[in-house]
């Protein structure tokens, strides 16, 4: 076991078990639903879609939004936009639990503040929010007073993925220096010359078999690190990031449910794989597995899946029927503060929904008619969000929370142009002011048993969207979930595809130069590319073996020779034989008549980056 995951251990077990706790209290309170729930579930939309949640006369973007339906009991009031001290003579009163007491607490940025209130609003209940807005002199001070509604949360049964510990031979990767290092074997097909630009790999194979955990591999297959997971939580979304200036190692881990979403929270290590920060979600919820994206500010752009009761009927359900908000949260890393938050329910009409019908809804299965799957700050400061269910890709004003276009779906805002239509879409990502990319499901239901990587060219003059390019392995690859695609240099393309666990990277006209593939019913919900510079805290790792020594150092990415040192006793130690490194795992020669050994990992220089503890011979 690495030096991180026993620092980290006791934190997981604890994340594992308070998961463990909410699905035991969703199944009691599932099994009890429908004795609880009213005939009809309340109202769960506002009467006025896709408002703006400014408040008039202010630069303050709030949510809940005003006229919402949907906030939870344990919701913030986020004001963002302004300093902390420019929101004066705040009231707040529940219809029901009358005038709530709390602290406003400012965010890291000095942009705005939460109030958090010190104790939980009325499901049913409307909330009204009132206060006053001082802008810096001369202006005069703005009043201000709106409403939201309190959503009814539906506490549905979770059903989590189980992990899978064993496996065929050959699927699992085994160390004599890493025993507690057992990650599933992604084995490489193809492996091009060209294809060694991009960096190595970073992606987390689930259910297994073996264990379960954020992983880093070299494109030759050799394994750079690897954080193994407890028994049944599960890692996604691996990437390299930059935190306050510094490059990161980011994902998120938790449980993952067979409704299609996660139960967890975002990790942040730096270069020395040693924690950072940890994201969890606002307002009553956990952190979703789809997204976490950090940005230049010091927050982070989250998903988070909110069930609610809510009556269907105008879509054809049930009056006492449940669906999934999908929502966007951005959180204030520093405190924890939930700086926006811009709910699916309040912007976009259940009728753009390719879902299954929601008669097919029930308060166990809610209906999940939007799926957020992937969230971007642009260039501009405005937002990308994918919706997996409506088709769609949409652009959403970061200052009002308005859409201002849509890519694809019922409603798009451009014609779309032969071979540029997409459907089940995951990772929409902006390339320039205009190009976008999409990994393009196609199902399921299958549009075309074909999934692809797009290059969208839109024109916001002409309203119209073209296709630039489109990247598709000379074999096509048909997922039906998960996936993604990532512009390389030489104009080559990554790709990845998650429910089947096939990595590609394709030349400009589409040759194919890297495979790679995870063992048989395993998925990766997203695989990247990034180039990668780490070193451990901790020491290296060996293991004798008869006149063998094994030596390895987990997550190490600067070791090009491993050296002996040999002597009478532990403390007694003389450098012997120089081994080129060979992969995460170098097998040694013991020196004829040492009684104790140790290794040291140098750099391609020569100089020593670490030395392991000594061990008998």
């Amino acid at each position: 076991m690495t030096g991180s995951a026993r620092r980290s251990l006791p934190r997981r077990n604890r994340l594992a078990a308070s998961v463990l706790t909410v699905a035991i209290l969703g199944l009691a309170a599932a099994l009890t639903a429908s004795a609880a729930a009213q005939t009809t579930s309340p109202t769960c939309v506002p009467q006025t879609l896709d408002a703006s949640a400014v408040l008039p006369g202010t630069p303050l973007l709030v949510s809940p939004s005003p006229g919402s339906a949907d906030a939870m009991p344990q919701n913030q009031i986020s004001f963002l936009g302004a300093p902390a001290g420019s929101i004066t003579n705040l009231t707040v009163t529940g219809s029901q639990t009358g005038a709530h007491t709390g602290t406003l607490d400012p965010y890291s940025q000095n942009d705005g503040a939460s109030f958090v209130p010190d104790q939980p609003f009325a499901s049913g209940e409307t909330v009204t929010v009132a206060g006053t807005y001082a802008p810096p002199a001369p202006s005069a001070a703005v009043p201000f007073s709106y409403t939201f509604a309190v959503g009814s949360p539906d506490p549905i049964a979770q059903i989590p993925e189980t992990g899978v510990t064993t496996g065929p031979p050959g699927t699992i990767l085994h160390f004599r220096s890493a025993p507690g290092v057992t990650p599933p074997n992604v084995k490489v097909f193809v492996d091009m010359p060209q294809a060694q630009a991009g960096g190595d790999i970073f992606f987390s194979v689930y259910p297994g078999p073996g264990q379960t955990g954020p992983e880093i591999m070299k494109p030759n297959g050799q394994l750079v690190w690897f954080d193994p997971l407890p028994t049944g939580t599960f890692a996604t979304n691996v990437l390299v990031q930059r935190y306050l200036g510094q490059p990161v190692l980011t994902w998120w881990q938790g449980v993952i449910s067979h409704h299609g979403f996660g139960i967890g929270e975002g990790e942040i290590y730096n270069t020395s794989y040693q924690p950072v920060a940890t994201v969890h979600a606002g307002n009553g919820l956990a952190e979703d597995l789809h997204e976490l994206q950090l940005t230049p500010q010091g927050t982070a752009l989250i998903t988070a899946w909110k069930p609610l009761y809510c009556n269907l009927s105008t879509a054809g359900g049930s009056a006492a029927g449940a669906l999934y908000d999908a929502v966007m949260q951005e959180i204030d890393v520093k405190t924890g503060l939930v700086m926006y938050e811009w709910d699916s329910l309040d912007h976009v009409p259940w009728s753009d929904t390719h879902a299954l019908p929601a008669a097919h809804a029930t308060t166990i299965w809610p209906w999940d008619w939007f799926h957020m799957n992937s969230i971007q700050l642009q260039y501009d400061g405005s937002l990308l969000i994918s919706s997996r269910m409506t088709w769609t890709v949409y652009d959403v004003n970061a200052t009002t929370g308005q859409i201002v276009w849509e890519l694809g779906g019922r409603q798009s805002s451009f014609k779309i142009g032969p071979g540029a239509a997409f459907s089940w879409q995951h990772d929409a990502r902006q390339l320039g002011p205009n190009l976008f990319t999409v990994f393009n499901n196609n199902g399921p239901p299958a549009q075309d048993p074909t999934s692809s990587g797009l290059l969208i060219k839109i024109n916001q003059r002409t309203h119209t969207a073209t296709l630039a390019h489109a990247a598709v392995p000379p074999t096509p690859v048909f997922a039906q979930t998960q996936g993604n695609i990532q512009p390389l240099t030489g104009e080559n393309w990554w790709l990845e595809f998650g429910d089947v666990g096939e990595m590609v990277e394709l030349g400009p006209t589409g040759q194919l130069l890297y495979l790679a593939h995870s063992p048989n019913d395993t998925q990766i919900y997203r695989a990247m590319r990034f180039p990668w510079s780490a070193q451990p805290t901790t020491p290296p790792a060996l293991a004798v073996a008869g006149s063998a020594l094994y030596a390895s150092w987990n997550g190490a990415t600067d070791v090009a020779f491993w050296r002996v040192l040999a002597g009478p006793s532990a403390t007694a130690l003389s450098p012997g034989a120089t081994s080129r490194d060979s992969g995460f795992e170098t097998k040694l020669r013991i020196p004829a008549g040492a009684a104790f050994v140790a290794v040291q990992a140098l750099s391609a220089s020569g100089a020593v980056l670490a030395t392991s503890p000594a061990e008998p011979a």
